[in-house]
């Protein structure tokens, strides 16, 4: 058997299904839908949510915003102030916005990350990303991005920076003196005065120490630059692997980075994105995969998505010929992690039975997916599951399903946590 293991949520702050019949029919985009979500997923035990992000409407489907905006694959909204009220409305779950280290600035990032921290109470996580798409360049001022493995170079002196005005303050920096008036101690807190490649910044913060020291950091690189960071700062990683053999894999090399970094193998969880379809019985669940992921508006949806995640014109391809080679400056891992998974299919078919890289050949009853997600950690050694819809447009029949069907089949088998242990994010994500 299996030992226990963690969940997410992986989602976007887009409108819900706002052409099915389980949403609210995209009548507005005030976050309710989420904020309920929210108090779903902390009754259901997971450990955090993650909100995805870009920074533009991508027109590298056939050169043309059409697609992008037809099927609402970019029109979001910016997921830092739905983090803020997902983290009001709950007391244990955690909270992981995505922030762009290429559009950021150092320091309001890190004065961000700190106030929101103690606005959750030590539930704050920031899922980094170096930004990946040229059009999101251009919305800053900017021609195009920098290349692939600079970007990271740049991260990586980001985080420097960052986490030296994160620990700017002591941990006993406010001593709230009333005898001498004193607030904060001025000899625990000091400036940082970093100058590097890249980045320069005086310091210090001028918020106080976030209650977790620094917010989890939350990483998806995939690429070898991309691993490198994230073994090196990360405390949970996003992957997009589809076998237990591949997952294993991933795993693995992340914690043989970690080792030689000097870090401890088990200080950062590695959750793998799934996406179940779930029913009554297996040949229902079969039947709603076949129907969601062949239906034509749904293969456009998948290939425009990651076109605007790749920038990749896929509508230059045959779909029923294979993926031909391609390259991109742009999110190289998830390319490259695709084409492999895309070998000896059609491109149609490699979509249909891979979505958009979350693992969803986990279709059944919350019995019979239960079976497999078991089946796999017992096989990979860890960490857990990211979950998100395979439809991708979110509604909360399908929150329903996951959070009132399939977890708890999970609980019942002892594989998944029944509560909180722990009141801060970081305390609940290192507990196993």
């Amino acid at each position: 058997m299996a030992d226990m293991f963690h969940l997410g949520w992986f989602l976007n702050f887009v409108t819900d299904d706002w052409d099915g019949r389980w949403g609210n029919g995209g009548k507005d985009m005030s976050g309710d839908f989420y904020v309920e979500m929210a108090r779903d997923l902390e009754r259901a035990c997971f450990d955090y949510v993650l909100l995805e992000d870009k920074l533009m409407v991508s027109d590298a489907w056939a050169g043309t915003m059409q697609k992008d905006l037809q099927h609402g694959v970019n029109p979001k909204h910016d997921p830092v102030p739905l983090a803020v009220c997902m983290a009001q409305a709950t007391t244990r779950l955690g909270v992981v916005p995505t922030m762009s280290t290429s559009f950021y600035p150092p320091f309001l990032l890190a004065r961000l990350c700190a106030t929101i921290d103690h606005i959750a109470r030590g539930r704050f996580g920031w899922n980094i990303v170096t930004s990946a798409e040229d059009r999101s360049a251009q919305n800053f001022g900017l021609d195009k991005l920098y290349e692939h493995d600079e970007r990271y170079a740049m991260a990586n002196e980001y985080l420097e920076l960052v986490k030296q005005l994160w620990e700017s303050w002591d941990p006993d920096a406010v001593v709230r003196d009333r005898s001498t008036g004193t607030y904060a101690d001025h000899t625990k807190v000091r400036t940082i005065d970093f100058e590097g490649t890249y980045y320069k910044s005086r310091g210090p913060l001028n918020t106080v120490r976030p209650p977790q020291g620094h917010p989890v950091l939350c990483q998806a690189g995939a690429s070898p630059p991309g691993r490198a960071f994230a073994s090196r700062f990360a405390d949970t990683i996003v992957a997009t692997s589809t076998t237990p053999a591949r997952m294993k894999d991933f795993r693995d090399d992340i914690r043989t980075r970690m080792v030689e970094n000097g870090r401890k193998p088990d200080d950062v969880k590695v959750l793998f994105l799934i996406a179940p379809f779930v029913a009554d019985t297996v040949e229902e669940a079969q039947a709603k995969k076949l129907r969601s992921m062949s239906d034509p508006l749904a293969v456009e949806l998948v290939l425009a998505t990651m076109g605007s995640i790749t920038e990749i014109d896929f509508s230059v391809f045959d779909l029923d010929a294979p993926l031909p080679p391609v390259t991109t400056n742009g999110e190289r891992g998830f390319l490259e992690a695709f084409a492999k998974r895309a070998e000896g299919k059609t491109l149609r078919q490699a979509v249909i039975d891979d979505g958009l890289g979350g693992a969803n050949d986990f279709v059944g009853t919350p019995e019979t997916v239960a079976d497999k997600m078991e089946s796999y950690m017992d096989e990979i050694g860890g960490d857990g599951f990211l979950l998100t819809s395979p439809e991708k447009k979110l509604n909360r029949r399908y929150v329903t399903e996951i959070t009132d069907g399939l977890v708890p089949e999970l609980q019942r088998r002892g594989l998944t946590r029944t509560s909180y242990t722990h009141e801060q994010f970081r305390d609940n994500l290192l507990e196993f």
